[in-house]
């Protein structure tokens, strides 16, 4: 269970509603702001090839069955080699070899083809668009990264960048993703009033709630990077988009 689970309300599902209301409303000069990973996709696939491919490479059998399933607490790579069979020292002892095979892959264009979507984003993100608001894609991927994406936002359904859809990546892979989101804000400001914003990341979906006042901030529980941070209290939780 996410540990934000308890945060989530039994009409959650509402807020989409609302969402979409004031979108219309706006009559084209409202602004939808969504994240990529653990928000509009999940990336467990990708996880789940990456370790199969080392198992694959360094002899461990157990691993090259993996499944996105496998992971089952975030990105946790350790967990999810235990998951697989392994003893948590055995998991341990592989963890620096793992996590720098995994660095060099999963940061990069053709392993994030892999990603699939997050239940009910491609109907929800199309919905955003026929209320002919903008919706803009800002992720903490780099632009090397920006084929491989749009490539998965096609096989899965959802509004691909052009025209009123824009998708705002990082230079880099060097940036800092905190530092980048904190720079998308003015300009998500230039392209009109942002109604509502969705990121799985505590910390950036607080800093949409505080640059962003008058607008819903929405947090995705799904899973995140793991730092310690507490919501801000006006951030509202949901598990999904199939409203």
């Amino acid at each position: 269970m996410n540990e934000f689970s308890h945060r989530i309300a039994v009409d959650w599902h509402k807020t989409l509603e609302q969402v979409l209301e004031l979108a219309g409303k706006a009559q084209g000069k409202g602004v939808l702001v969504f994240d990529l990973d653990s928000t509009v996709f999940d990336n467990r696939p990708r996880q789940a090839r990456i370790l199969r491919e080392y198992g694959a490479q360094r002899n461990l059998p157990a691993l090259t069955k993996c499944q996105g399933f496998h992971f089952t607490n975030g990105w946790d790579l350790k967990a999810a080699c235990v998951a697989l069979g392994m003893s948590a020292e055995e998991a341990e002892s592989i963890f620096r070899d793992l996590k720098n095979f995994w660095g060099a892959r999963f940061f990069t264009s053709s392993y994030c083809r892999e990603d699939i979507e997050v239940v009910g984003a491609p109907r929800y993100l199309n919905a955003c668009v026929k209320t002919g608001a903008r919706v803009v894609y800002v992720t903490g991927r780099q632009e090397d990264m920006r084929a491989g994406s749009i490539e998965a936002m096609a096989r899965c359904g959802m509004p691909l960048p052009g025209g009123q859809v824009g998708l705002l990546m990082k230079p880099t892979l060097r940036e800092n993703d905190d530092a980048y989101k904190r720079v998308a804000h003015q300009l998500l400001e230039e392209l009109g009033a942002v109604i509502a914003a969705f990121d799985n990341e505590p910390t950036h979906v607080n800093d949409y709630a505080s640059r962003f006042p008058d607008s819903f901030a929405v947090h995705l529980a799904t899973d995140h990077s793991g730092r310690p941070v507490t919501l801000a209290d006006r951030v509202i939780s949901i598990p999904h988009f199939a409203w």
